[in-house]
């Protein structure tokens, strides 16, 4: 805890929401019981309640602000993708059965006979699935119109899943596409669950362009921020026709954190991020609801908050560089609106601007995306 308060010393409003956070520690801790526990003596929604509070914490608690019936919806909703999210990074899971299971997975949504066990690469993820007929059972609990979104993102990310699991990424159009499937995908489905709730407006399930935009926002920032991480799990994202005009082999960086080129590459895929701050932008600004709001407006202002400390930062190939707890605390804890939020997106692509260099081919680009950014913030702001 005191290192935590020690980065945000000089964000007295941090200090205050990270002393809240441990004063309410039992409002937003997950249960000291292990998952397994709970298990054998919840029900399924508060199993399902718990079991998203261990695998996700800091989501879990901006869910549970969501309202009415739509809390329940988003929370199985993210434990369904939760799963087969786990079945796909699971490395020793055999090849056959894994592309098999990832195309059929959505077929498993009203069967309470299944469950899987010894997959996962986490404890709670094993668990999750070795209890899955706890989160079936909660399934169909939802409205039909809840359970047809999820059925259907289920559907199209499994497929997408067994496609790049066979495929690596090799151009940005590759890139482009498994962001869509693991994350542009649950931008849509969630569009369609907050129109579907009536907290918004119906036409929102038709902006998937925007939708998908906001999750390869997010994507994308995981991506570049897990290089080291994923580059020792056998996993990488990293589309070659980026960092292949920078190295010959995508571990060179981690080997080579201070060169000019690695940061070169670093830079350069926090440039291809960039782009979609514009369509998050006009997204976020089409949202009625202001719950709804906070839980789309959290993670964003989080990635470009990420993106910001992680540009030109030699650490990200030698582990993994998060932004300061206490802005993740002020944010869950504070009445977010949509003009803070667009104060947080000027500030932190100004700081990426102010330390780019004007010689690199992509400083075009990050200009680009600065100025649509900023013309797109004036505009909402002129409203």
């Amino acid at each position: 805890m005191i290192p935590t308060l020690y980065k945000s010393a000089l964000h007295p409003r941090e200090v205050k929401a990270l002393l809240k956070m441990k004063l309410n520690g039992s409002k937003f801790a997950p249960s000291k019981e292990s998952l397994k526990i709970l298990a054998e003596k919840l029900d399924d929604a508060d199993f399902c309640c718990e079991a998203l509070n261990k695998v996700s914490r800091s989501f879990a608690i901006v869910i549970q602000q969501l309202p009415g019936d739509l809390k329940q919806a988003v929370c199985v909703f993210y434990l369904v993708l939760r799963a087969l999210d786990t079945i796909e990074d699971d490395m020793n899971f055999p090849m056959d059965k894994k592309l098999k299971l990832l195309r059929s997975f959505h077929t498993k949504s009203y069967d309470e006979s299944f469950k899987l066990s010894g997959v996962g690469d986490h404890e709670d993820y094993r668990i999750l699935l070795e209890h899955y007929d706890k989160v079936t059972r909660f399934f169909k609990a939802q409205a039909p119109h809840y359970r047809d979104v999820i059925v259907d993102i289920n559907r199209q990310m499994g497929e997408g899943m067994a496609f790049f699991a066979e495929k690596k990424v090799e151009s940005v159009a590759d890139y482009d596409l498994y962001c869509h499937y693991v994350a542009g995908l649950v931008g849509i489905g969630l569009s369609d669950l907050f129109a579907s709730s009536g907290y918004e407006k119906r036409d929102l399930k038709n902006q998937t362009a925007l939708s998908n935009s906001m999750g390869l926002f997010l994507q994308k920032t995981n991506i570049i921020r897990d290089y080291h991480e994923d580059l020792f799990s056998d996993r990488t994202f990293w589309p070659k026709e980026i960092w292949g005009k920078y190295a010959s082999q995508l571990d060179y960086f981690t080997h080579n954190p201070n060169d000019p080129l690695s940061l070169q590459c670093l830079d350069h895929m926090v440039s291809n991020a960039l782009n979609h701050m514009p369509d998050c932008i006009d997204y976020l600004a089409m949202l009625d609801n202001q719950q709804i709001f906070r839980f789309a407006a959290i993670p964003q202002v989080m990635a470009i908050a990420t993106l910001a400390n992680i540009y030109h930062n030699p650490k990200v190939f030698t582990g993994v560089v998060k932004v300061r707890k206490g802005l993740a605390a002020k944010l869950i804890l504070g009445n977010l609106s949509l003009k803070a939020t667009l104060g947080y997106f000027r500030r932190y692509s100004r700081t990426i601007l102010r330390n780019s260099d004007p010689t690199q081919p992509f400083y075009k680009d990050i200009v680009d995306a600065v100025e649509k950014t900023h013309d797109k913030i004036a505009a909402v702001l002129a409203r």
